[in-house]
């Protein structure tokens, strides 16, 4: 199966071994070898041969290996046969290439935003009913009889006296009270909006991510 796979094609693309295990990412193909690293801080780098590849679907490079073989048979700086190797057995050209790996960091921030709310208050008027007395002068008129002498030519009369019983009505007159209701304004009431200004504390957890550096020997 490895002889089909175009091998250009499969630097970095995805590594995985037996029952799916993550192997990391292929960083390069060269000398029989591939070169597959994982991690980011705590590199672990393998140089696996080229037949151990049992398949690649154009996202994914599987080898027929388990993780743990190849971390005792795989891992390591390079493979025998790679430039590398020869460099690292010459003493004088033993020296590590300086790397630097730029790891972003993030962390949330309170984004605080208003919104206006409406709610309203209702003012309600209500009859309030009471009962005032006042008091109101009348006048009416009364009979009063007063008895005197007659004057003048008043002392004799051809009248005769009655012979019957007879009623004389003499109309009265007497003021009634009448009570009638008229509105008027007694006073006004003034409602106002005003804002009034008062402070919130908000408090909500936010993340924020750190680096821990760990040696590893390998």
């Amino acid at each position: 199966m490895s002889s089909n796979i175009d091998w250009n094609d499969v630097v970095k693309k995805e590594a995985r071994g037996l029952n799916d295990e993550d192997f990391g990412e292929v960083q390069e193909v060269s000398n029989g070898y591939v070169f597959v690293q994982k991690g980011i801080i705590n590199k672990e780098k393998f140089f696996i041969p080229q037949d151990k590849v049992e398949s690649y679907d154009s996202d994914v490079v599987r080898f027929g290996i388990s993780y743990s073989e190849a971390l005792s048979t795989y891992q390591g700086e390079s493979h025998a046969n790679s430039p590398s190797s020869h460099a690292k057995s010459d003493p004088v050209s033993n020296t590590l290439d300086s790397e630097e790996t730029t790891i972003p960091l993030t962390e949330e921030k309170l984004d605080v935003a208003k919104r206006v709310e409406e709610s309203q208050t209702t003012i309600t008027k209500e009859p309030v009913t009471e009962t005032k007395t006042m008091e109101v002068p009348v006048v009416h008129e009364e009979v009063s009889i007063e008895r005197r002498t007659p004057t003048g030519d008043q002392s004799y009369t051809d009248q005769k006296p009655a012979t019957l019983k007879e009623d004389i009505e003499i109309p009265l007159r007497r003021e009634e009270v009448e009570v009638s209701k008229t509105p008027y304004v007694k006073e006004e009431v003034v409602v106002k909006k005003k804002p009034v200004t008062e402070t919130r504390e908000v408090t909500e957890e936010v993340t924020s991510e750190k680096v821990n550096v760990s040696d590893s020997n390998v």
